[in-house]
């Protein structure tokens, strides 16, 4: 039997491929009664009817730049087998005519008109949002420390951080994105901050280059920095920054390289690092220590804290010694000889909470 290219069985994953999302389903109009039921009535039930459509188009809101869906619905059957959860709700908005989707998790815990933090997680190359909040437990932490998130979906399956795997405006797209989230809940707008894994920590990266002014820290898995993003990156304000990486990535290679065959360039990890360590201006020498080591499969957890940075900022950095292109804490979601190991002595999702807990934009 003819072996499949690692790309194309990196594209057929549960997790990085899965199926394409079904259309958001359409809202319907309530049912009103036909003309001849009025005229059945008399003329009072037609002056009623008159007056009643004239304050429904009133009172109508005006068409914006972003439009949310007045009707959340939840994920499918499907989606939740793929990774989505029931409570999940599932969102659509327009943003200069392009309707774009996410899946949004709302903690029962929250108080009603207190200020919430906001997490944007962003799913890898050719993933969906719904194969991201069982792969992180993040609806789990969200009900616990009480804070919103929202799980975007790609147009293409991928985002446009910088190598041309997409031509849609992602970063648009999120901008107009929290400011609904912000219209429609008690979002705190100092605390709002973004990860992912793959292209979607390497978009984190983008959004802490390019929308700076809303987000306040990002955390890149199994991501460094696009080739292409380094040089017009000129974050607005200062941003903390996180990265968590694999020494045996195959797919994005902790010192840097191809990505793939056709999928660009990624720099080091220690040049990403050393350019958020000039950026921010924090301490040159980190604060490094060995997580404790209880995992069987080989792997460990070396972590390196960088302090006292402009307006607060840290640059955190967690490589996973003999890790892969995975989640630390989470599923197996491949095999090992396609996308390595993971590492089970450090809970990702925990440690990027804890991380995004400490920071508060000024």
């Amino acid at each position: 039997m003819n072996k499949l290219p690692l790309s194309t069985l990196y594209k057929q994953s549960d997790f990085i491929s899965g199926h394409r999302a079904r259309d958001a389903i359409k809202r319907r109009d309530s049912a009103a009664p036909s003309g001849a039921e009025l005229c059945a009535k008399g003329p009072r039930a037609l002056g009623i009817a008159s007056s009643l459509a004239l304050l429904l188009l009133l009172s109508r809101p005006p068409i914006v730049l972003a439009q949310q869906d007045s009707q959340p619905n939840h994920p499918s059957r499907r989606e939740r087998r793929k990774g989505a959860n029931p409570d999940d709700q599932k969102h659509e908005i327009s943003v200069d005519g392009t309707k774009r989707s996410y899946l949004l998790y709302v903690p029962h815990s929250i108080s009603k008109g207190q200020p919430v933090p906001l997490l944007l997680v962003f799913h890898g190359g050719g993933g969906h949002d719904y194969n991201m909040p069982r792969f992180t437990g993040f609806d789990t932490i969200a009900e616990s420390h009480g804070f919103l998130v929202a799980y975007p979906e790609s147009v293409n399956r991928s985002w446009n951080d910088t190598r041309n795997l997409s031509p849609a405006d992602d970063v648009g797209f999120i901008r107009a994105l929290i400011s609904e989230l912000e219209r429609s809940y008690p979002v705190d707008s100092s605390r709002i901050y973004a990860t992912g894994i793959s292209n979607g920590g390497f978009f984190s990266q983008r959004l802490a280059c390019d929308l700076a002014d809303r987000i306040t820290a990002v955390t890149s898995v199994a991501a460094t920095m696009p080739e292409t993003l380094v040089p017009v990156c000129h974050p607005s304000r200062p941003v903390s920054v996180m990265f968590m990486h694999g020494t045996e990535d195959p797919l994005v290679h902790i010192g840097g390289g191809n990505i793939l065959r056709n999928r660009g360039r990624n720099i080091s990890l220690e040049a990403a690092v050393r350019f958020w360590l000039d950026y921010t201006q924090v301490e040159k020498k980190p604060d490094s220590s060995d997580l404790p080591h209880h995992d069987p499969n080989g792997t460990s957890v070396h972590r390196d804290i960088y302090s006292g940075g402009k307006q607060g900022t840290e640059v955190v950095v967690y490589t996973i010694r003999g890790g892969g292109h995975t989640w630390p804490g989470g599923e197996q979601y491949l095999p090992v000889f396609l996308v390595g190991k993971v590492n089970h002595d450090l809970h990702a999702s925990e440690a990027i909470w804890e991380f995004f807990s400490r920071h508060t934009r000024p």
